[in-house]
C-alpha cells in the first residue's frame, strides 16, 4: 500500500477527479485556462503522473457554454461514457454570481480517449441559476445526479441538491435539497457548499463537500445517510457540524477541497483533492493556477465515519 503519494500529485489541476473502471484509472479536471476537458488513463494509480492528457473537447467562440469550462467529471453509466462539467455564455457576474449552468458529454463508443463525443446537453434543474460541481452515483439500484446550484429564494452563492437521473442528461422527479451554508466555516468568504462526492461504507452513504471562499478558508463538510433510508427525504440525512478536512498551517497546505474519491490497486479508500500551498494570492484566487491535485489514504473510525486526518506537506518522491 502506497502511504505516501508525491504531494503534489498532478500540478495546477483543480477539482480533481479520477475514475477506476476495469483495468484502468482515468482523470480529469479543470485546467488553469478553463477552455477543454482533457483525460488521462492509466493502469495504474501512480501512473497517471505521467499519462499523457487527451484532449476530448474544447469550448466554442462563443455560445452558452463559451467560457469558464469548471469541474468535469467521468463517468461510466448504463453502457456510455458521461463527462459532466459546468460552463458560463459569458465571464460576466451578474447579482455576485457567474452564470455557470450544467452540461453532459455522452459517449458511446468503448473508449472515451479516441471515441466520438456527442455535443453538449443542458442539464435542466428546478431553478435557471448558478449551477455547478455535479456528480452521479448509484444507489438503491438507481441512477443519482447530485451538485450545487443557487436557489435565488436563499442567500449565499449554493447548496447541495439531489435528484434520481431518468438519463444522463434528464432529471427524473423534484429534487430535494440536503445541505445549505449555515455554520461559520461553511460561510467565510462566501457562503457555499459545492464540489459534492459520494462514497459508501457499511451500511451508510456518505457525501463530503467543499464550502467557503476558495482561499485558505476551503474546507469540507460531510453528510450522512443510513444505507436503506430514502435518500430523498432531507430529514433522513446527518450534518457534521464541524468540518471534516481542513487548511493546515504547519504542512502549509491551504484549501483543501473539492474531493473525491477512488480505490488503489488493494482495494486502499483514496481521498483525491486539492489545495495550494501558499495563501498570499495576487488578484482573484480564480485565476491563480496553483490549486494541485493531491491524493491522501485516510482511515475509517470505529464508528463506522471517515478520519480524513490532516493535508500533509508537499513531498515529492515516493520512499
Amino acid at each position: 500500500m502506497t502511504t505516501h503519494w508525491p504531494n503534489p500529485f498532478i500540478e495546477q489541476r483543480a477539482d480533481p477527479f479520477i475514475l477506476r473502471y476495469e483495468q484502468h484509472y482515468y482523470f480529469i479536471a479543470s485546467v488553469p485556462a478553463y477552455d477543454r476537458l482533457e483525460l488521462r488513463r492509466a493502469s495504474s494509480l501512480l501512473d497517471l503522473r505521467r499519462a499523457e492528457p487527451v484532449v476530448v473537447w474544447r469550448k466554442p467562440e462563443s455560445g452558452p457554454f463559451s467560457e469558464l469550462i469548471w469541474a468535469p467529471e467521468l463517468h461510466r453509466i448504463d453502457n456510455q461514457w458521461v463527462i459532466y462539467f459546468a460552463a458560463a455564455p459569458t465571464r460576466d457576474i451578474k447579482d455576485g454570481l457567474f452564470q455557470h449552468r450544467m452540461y453532459a458529454l455522452v459517449c458511446d463508443d468503448a473508449d472515451p480517449l479516441t471515441g466520438s463525443w456527442q455535443a453538449p446537453r443542458r442539464v435542466f434543474s428546478q431553478f435557471d441559476s448558478f449551477a455547478l460541481d455535479a456528480t452521479h452515483f448509484v444507489h438503491q439500484g438507481k441512477n443519482w445526479y447530485l451538485w450545487a446550484q443557487k436557489d435565488p429564494a436563499i442567500p449565499g452563492n449554493s447548496n447541495l441538491y439531489l435528484a434520481e437521473l431518468l438519463n444522463p442528461w434528464t432529471l427524473k422527479g423534484t429534487p430535494v435539497m440536503l445541505s445549505r451554508p449555515e455554520y461559520e466555516w461553511e460561510c467565510a468568504g462566501f457562503s457555499v457548499n459545492e464540489g459534492p462526492a459520494v462514497i459508501k461504507h457499511g451500511a451508510r452513504l456518505f457525501v463530503t463537500y467543499s464550502a467557503s471562499a476558495t482561499d485558505e478558508n476551503y474546507c469540507m463538510g460531510l453528510l450522512s445517510i443510513d444505507d436503506e433510508q430514502d435518500p430523498l427525504n432531507p430529514a433522513n440525512w446527518h450534518k457534521s457540524a464541524r468540518p471534516v478536512f481542513t487548511s493546515n498551517w504547519d504542512n502549509h497546505q491551504y484549501g483543501p477541497g473539492h474531493n473525491c474519491f477512488t480505490q488503489d490497486e488493494r482495494g486502499n479508500d483514496v481521498l483525491v483533492y486539492h489545495a495550494r500551498n501558499y495563501t498570499e494570492i495576487e488578484g482573484d484566487p480564480l485565476w491563480d493556477p496553483n490549486r494541485h491535485t493531491r491524493l491522501k489514504n485516510f482511515r475509517w473510525r470505529d464508528d463506522g465515519t471517515p478520519d480524513f486526518g490532516v493535508p500533509p506537506a508537499d513531498y515529492t518522491s515516493v520512499p
